[in-house]
């Protein structure tokens, strides 16, 4: 998928579960392809615009803890569909005001084309206005997660880095993370699957919920 190819690209509707469409684009760090960061996981995030006060606050707060998904391996990637030159713009205006520099790469969008691909807009709408969306990429170029928040309401950023907590952590030990789940925290072990340990479990949820498993046991 290219982004100035000029048709909608087929891929719309994608699942956790799907490649990630690869792409090429130019962005504020430069021309990118979405496979150069194969190796490492990516969030790839969406915006309607710039210059708008709710994207404004996401920007900050994600520059603020941008550390914490180095540390995580997880490199930032963001897209709307204004021009390269507009976003350059916002990011001054960003530094200048909030003292923070977004060093990330913000793709230029203009026709659509990759949030056409994404299903972040759907084939026949005219403008982004709706566009709020988040795709977790893992090293393999896999979607793991994706969430979606109308342009009103902004992303939780501490949310973002649990759901990467989460899905690095079940990577580690194949186990399951259950409802409000935090890094450090036990973990779920997948369920028995032969009926003789179900017979065999001295409780009736011994066999199917079983808590305790830390990141990293086998």
């Amino acid at each position: 998928m290219d982004d100035n190819s000029g048709s909608t690209a087929p891929c719309a509707g994608l699942r956790i579960g799907d490649a990630a469409p690869d792409f090429a684009a130019r962005t504020t760090a430069g021309d990118i392809r979405l496979s150069d960061f194969r190796g490492r996981w990516l969030v790839l995030f969406s915006h309607p615009a710039d210059f708008t006060p709710v994207c404004t606050s996401e920007f900050v707060a994600l520059v603020r803890r941008s550390h914490e998904f180095d540390t995580r391996n997880c490199a930032l990637m963001a897209l709307s569909v204004d021009s390269l030159f507009s976003h350059f713009a916002w990011l001054r205006m960003i530094r200048d005001h909030f003292d923070v520099e977004v060093r990330f790469p913000i793709i230029e969008d203009p026709t659509m084309v990759i949030a056409r691909g994404y299903g972040m807009v759907a084939p026949g709408d005219s403008d982004s206005a709706a566009v709020r969306t988040t795709f977790f990429i893992d090293p393999a170029g896999t979607i793991r997660a994706i969430s979606c928040y109308p342009a009103n309401v902004g992303r939780s950023i501490g949310e973002m880095l649990r759901t990467l907590d989460a899905l690095q952590a079940v990577d580690d030990c194949a186990a399951l993370a259950p409802a409000d789940w935090q890094a450090g925290e036990p973990l779920l072990s997948q369920p028995l699957a032969a009926l003789d340990d179900v017979y065999a479990a001295e409780a009736a949820t011994e066999w199917f919920y079983r808590p305790g498993l830390r990141r990293g046991d086998k």
